[in-house]
């Protein structure tokens, strides 16, 4: 079959070149200039079809494909200049064509504005304007079917927008955010019918007085322009479906949305309840979800953020789990309340029921002890969020933003874990349950006293609130020496409390003064406050249903260890920051330098410690626009990383049934030295797009775990490691994709180098089983991760449309020596026809190969679905057969990597599935 694709491929690229030719030219101003990004377009002289187009590079060139036998008509624009237009006629055996457009001034330049609109692709200076009818094959139904036909426009597995290899969190429709914070909402929600043009928001901030006077090379911003018949009109779809799997269980399918777009308001409904797979919101999506909140005081150098202690919930693999029941409700509005006034927002709601079937072997490095699991884990995530959103802007000079997001959660797990290492079987029963809580507030106010002199204001303050509980339920003594237990049981029944509540505080003001046209100087101060209680215990529930508090350890080191957290935690930032920004020639240098004072105060188990710092941390950006569609960019900065209240709590707390965690008050911040090399070419002249980076990052003090391991027990504690032994970490991604006629040829590559050194010892015990010693040592360990991945995918509009590629990925660990090597290699191939007029076949196909090194394992599995579409016309009613896993294929492997052992994963997935859908369109 990979052979047959790759043919197929090669054929199609052949017939089309014999069947054209190219128009080759240059597009001049009256006197002689090459016009940069100018536009051509050749336009069926008969019917008025686009047949093809093109943008000029740096000296003014073009080139065309035109099919031969056939006359068009060349118009060449440029904003701010008379449009010219040739008739041209190809013959049938017609050689290549050379044709020039000189071009000049004018002085209606609404007329211009109203032509960039009619080509394919419009680069109008950082954003990028895409007609998606140019680029559509007909057969799109998403959004994210349509990004994917975009030149330098990616749709990841996850269903999320990457532009030069950079995650777009903000999406627009008409101007308005669409669920702020996230795009796979986005992609695959929005009818494709729905989008007439694609805006690429390149270097975007949503303030306008503060465009061009700081850093935004980061943020990429895409806007959805609707067609005219989809304004001011509600428009979606329902679609339902029922069916059942290979086990002769039902399965049922309901996905209505509703959209509503006016230039006073719109609205989005968006509902999911499935039992076949689909996860519109996963757990990782509600914590990653930022609802557009901004990064505050990027580039100061504080790296200090709050953790989520969610008990290491397990996670599906690829949202593929053994059972898996979706219930999802969500809601997105905007209302332009007055010309002054803008509010928006949204609410989440989320029930996710998910059966997850894991094997794994697990390798220790320090003890060379072999771990196999078998565990059965039902979960549930209730999740919610509500965002209020409000713009007020009464004049030019002055804008106030003021957001509200709130998040809450329930979230339980029951895992039964079969373990057997070193000729022990334990038999685990463990239970987990977090409610967490937070509200998260940002007040933004920007005003322009003069042309010169423009002022910035940003707080935000976040509370929360989380209560994560575990009970673990062992046949075996957990950690022996550590935990005063009762062991006349017939069973150990560990249970931990533990509650965190967190106050932040971030505030800062900035004052922008502009030097001139090309340079500007930043003032920044600002300061960050956070304060956290951290409480826990750890109780054993005894076969009579007696309570035994475990308050301290036996004698470790000679004295006995607390199991009580009672932690009170400040940390402070206060930062005075300068930067200046100068334009010169095609360089753009932003050096700046940060003064911290930082303040750490912990007070537990009766005193204090308290810490006191000064740091000046220097930042530089440089940017080079090598051409306007070209360009480098190089940061350095020095950050200070520092860590919340987990990492000082003293007292043990459990993180699963083998692991167990102490903080370390006398941590110390570490230092982290940053450097980036970017470069991206958006070339329309030969339709190629490339980008890649390079990214290098040292950590000195890094504060890392001393772990020490007794056969799979683990205990662990952070602690600050010698700056003789740096942490180092090296990534390398690059993206090419060239368009040949009406294939696209894309190729992309990552490699990721970690080099990190944690401290690993053993406990020595005495023969009362008393913790006498330890022996620790570091231990370097290094992973290197390859994946590269290359495609060719169609797009015709009478043929049928096709995707074949291959991805390879490499993943190397090597744990003080001991190495092992993991391969996956995936071909794949999709494949789109439309036949007998009102028929048409979805089909994706994914082969995986998984094996390691020694090949001691090595499996094969194949993953294929279908679907048949059946639709007459311009009917708003439309019927499909949907088969999911039609190879029926159990399970996935993975593989991952720590500083005390690897594992390699298999996960049981649901069977096949075959479904009838209807869908209406509204």
């Amino acid at each position: 079959m990979k052979h047959i694709l790759l043919f197929a491929t090669l054929f199609f690229t052949v017939l089309i070149s014999a069947q054209t030719i190219k128009v080759r030219g240059t597009i001049k101003d009256s006197l002689g200039k090459p016009l940069e990004l100018a536009n051509v377009i050749a336009i069926v002289e008969a019917t008025g079809d686009i047949e093809s187009y093109a943008i000029t590079n740096f000296e003014g060139r073009f080139q065309l494909d035109l099919s031969k036998n056939n006359s068009y008509v060349l118009k060449a624009s440029f904003l701010g200049y008379e449009t010219t237009e040739k008739v041209l006629t190809v013959p049938e055996d017609g050689e290549n064509i050379i044709e020039d457009f000189v071009l000049k001034r004018s002085t209606a330049l609404l007329d211009g504005v109203e032509l960039v609109y009619e080509m394919p692709v419009t680069v109008r200076g950082d954003t990028i304007i895409y007609n998606v009818d140019s680029f559509n094959r007909g057969d799109e139904r998403k959004l994210g079917d349509v990004l994917k036909n975009l030149p330098g426009v990616e749709v990841n597995d996850d269903g999320e927008i990457e532009v030069e290899g950079k995650r777009v969190s903000k999406v627009m429709v008409e101007g308005k955010d669409f669920f702020d914070g996230d795009s796979k909402l986005a992609t695959k929600n929005i009818p494709a019918d729905a989008v007439d043009k694609v805006e690429i928001l390149r270097n975007y901030n949503e303030v306008d007085q503060m465009r061009g006077l700081g850093n935004d090379r980061d943020n990429i911003a895409i806007n959805i322009k609707l067609k005219e018949g989809k304004k001011n009109f509600w428009f979606g779809e329902v679609t339902a479906g029922a069916g059942i799997d290979d086990e002769s269980e039902g399965r049922y399918l309901v996905h209505p949305k509703l959209f509503y777009y006016s230039p006073d308001y719109s609205i989005n409904i968006i509902t999911d309840f499935n039992n076949i797979g689909e996860v519109p919101f996963t757990f990782r999506d509600y914590f990653n979800f930022t609802g557009g909140f901004r990064n505050f005081n990027r580039g100061g150098g504080t790296n200090f953020n709050i953790r989520q202690s969610d008990l290491g919930f397990a996670i599906a693999q690829n949202n593929r789990a053994n059972s898996i029941e979706t219930n999802f409700l969500a809601g997105n509005f905007s209302w332009r309340a007055t010309q002054k006034w803008d509010v928006s927002g949204f609410a989440i709601l989320s029930d996710n029921k998910t059966n997850i079937v894991t094997n794994a072997i697990r390798q220790y490095i320090s003890t060379g002890t072999i771990e196999n699991t078998s565990s059965d884990t039902d979960q549930r995530n209730q999740l919610g969020m509500l965002k209020l959103s409000s713009v007020y802007k009464p004049n030019a000079n002055f804008q106030f933003d003021y957001d509200a997001l709130i998040k809450t959660s329930k979230q339980t797990e029951v895992a039964n874990t079969l373990s057997e290492f070193g000729g022990f079987t334990n038999d685990i029963s463990e239970g987990k349950e977090n409610k967490p809580f937070s509200i998260n507030q940002n007040a933004n106010a920007y005003y322009t006293l003069n042309d010169d002199n423009i002022f910035a204001g940003q707080v935000q303050y976040l509370w929360q609130d989380e209560d994560p509980f575990y009970n673990a339920i062992s046949d075996l003594l957990p950690f022996p020496g550590i935990l005063p237990v009762d062991t006349l049981q017939n069973r150990f029944n560990i249970n931990q409390q533990k509650n965190i509540k967190t106050h932040k505080l971030d505030a800062k003001v900035d004052y922008y003064y502009l030097l001139n046209n090309t340079s500007n100087i930043n003032l920044t101060l600002g300061t960050t406050l956070s304060n956290q209680q951290f409480n826990s215990n750890i109780f054993q529930l005894l076969d009579n249903g007696n309570r035994n508090d475990l308050v301290r350890t036996p004698v470790i080191d000679g004295e006995t260890q607390p199991l009580v957290n009672d932690v009170e935690y400040g940390f402070s930032d206060i930062f005075l920051g300068f930067h200046y920004k100068v334009k010169t020639g095609k360089f753009i240098f932003t050096p700046g330098a940060t003064l911290h004072n930082y303040t750490i105060k912990n007070t537990q188990l009766g005193t204090s410690e308290k810490q006191n710092d000064w740091m000046i941390l220097p930042d530089v950006n440089v940017f080079f626009e090598i051409k306007k569609s070209e360009s480098i960019r190089f940061n350095y900065d020095i950050s200070a990383r520092y860590t919340d209240v987990n990492d000082f709590a003293e007292a043990f707390v459990f993180n699963n049934y083998n692991r167990l965690y102490r903080g370390n008050r006398f941590l110390e911040n570490s230092l982290a030295h940053n450097y980036n090399l970017s470069y991206f070419s958006f070339n329309m002249f030969n339709y190629t797009n490339v980008s890649g980076s390079l990214n290098y990052s040292r950590t000195l003090e890094g504060i890392k775990n001393n772990t020490n391991i007794v056969t799979i027990n683990q205990v662990t504690t952070p602690v600050n490691i010698d700056s003789n032994f740096p942490d180092e970490t090296f990534s390398a991604n690059g993206r090419f994709s060239k368009r040949i006629k009406k294939i696209q040829f894309r190729l992309s590559g990552n490699l990721s180098f970690i080099k990190s050194n944690n401290l690993i010892g053993e406990r020595v015990l005495d023969d009362m089983g008393n913790i006498i010693g330890e022996t620790p040592t570091i231990q370097t360990s290094e992973s290197f991760t390859q994946n590269y991945r290359t495609s060719v995918r169609s797009s015709f509009r009478e043929w049928p449309n096709f995707e074949v590629g291959y991805n390879y990925t490499v993943n190397n660990y090597d744990n003080g020596g001991l190495e092992q090597t993991f391969y996956t290699n995936r071909p794949f191939a999709n494949i789109d026809v439309n036949f007998l007029k009102r028929f048409s076949l979805i089909a994706n196909w994914d082969f995986y190969n998984y094996r390691d090194k020694a090949k001691t394992i090595q499996n094969e599995y194949t993953f294929f679905n279908a679907t048949v579409y059946y639709k007459k016309g311009d009917s708003p009613w439309e019927f499909s057969v949907q088969a999911t896993n039609i190879l029926n294929t159990e399970f996935i492997n993975s593989d991952s990597f720590n500083d005390q052992f690897f594992t390699t994963n298999q996960y049981f997935i649901l069977p096949r599935i075959l479904m009838l859908v209807v869908t209406y369109d509204l």
